[in-house]
């Protein structure tokens, strides 16, 4: 199999970016940006570091990030598994990627930018929310915003109707494969929307 591996053999295969690519680019928040990524509940934070790359996601009830200004965004850092991945990654290279999505847009928002992370205690209250309190909050300074096109989405088709799951696996059938049945399996995934719950604010729905 033959590889690409000059940007002069891949400049000729792909030419030159749209212009609306370009021009939809900003180096702040526009008002508009700024409208759109107050709607997103949920985003996939990317980065980089000593041990490889990292994408995960965050998620909340409302807002996934506060907007503090027009080049900065606040992600608190709910409990989880303790991974760290990220944030260790952050630690040691600050760059980072966003991605909102809002559910039922066929639009997605892309952030680029750096973060640092902070356990400032009156930050950490700000996010407070019946009691419990983020680990951490990830201060992200913007360098760029720009939306994404449709396309993927549309070709996933991901709100057009409710997904047939089928035989995909549950987290318990992936950990009891991982761990030769020493954990997980169909007890693991009867509990599991009980013991998140019980670290979130949030009710299931009905």
């Amino acid at each position: 199999m033959r590889y690409i591996d000059s940007l002069t053999e891949l400049a000729e295969i792909y030419g030159d970016p749209m212009p609306t690519a370009i021009a939809k680019v900003a180096d702040h928040l526009t008002a508009e940006y700024a409208r759109w990524i107050a709607h997103s509940r949920f985003c996939i934070l990317s980065t980089i570091g000593p041990d490889g790359t990292d994408g995960t996601p965050r998620g909340d009830d409302g807002p996934v990030v506060t907007i503090a200004d027009s080049r900065t965004l606040l992600l608190p850092d709910w409990s989880g598994n303790n991974r760290t991945d990220s944030l260790r990654n952050i630690v040691s290279d600050p760059r980072l990627s966003l991605l909102f999505m809002v559910v039922g847009s066929n639009n997605v928002v892309r952030v680029n930018g750096s973060g640092k992370i902070t356990v400032d205690k009156d930050m950490l209250e700000r996010f407070g929310k019946q009691g419990k309190r983020p680990r951490s909050v990830l201060v992200v300074t913007l360098d760029e915003v720009y939306y994404q096109c449709a396309k993927a989405v549309l070709r996933a088709g991901l709100w057009r109707e409710k997904p047939d799951l089928g035989d995909l696996p549950t987290a318990g059938d992936l950990l009891a494969a991982m761990t030769n049945g020493a954990a997980g399996g169909a007890a693991y995934d009867r509990g599991y929307e009980a013991r998140a719950m019980a670290e979130l604010w949030v009710k299931p729905e009905e």
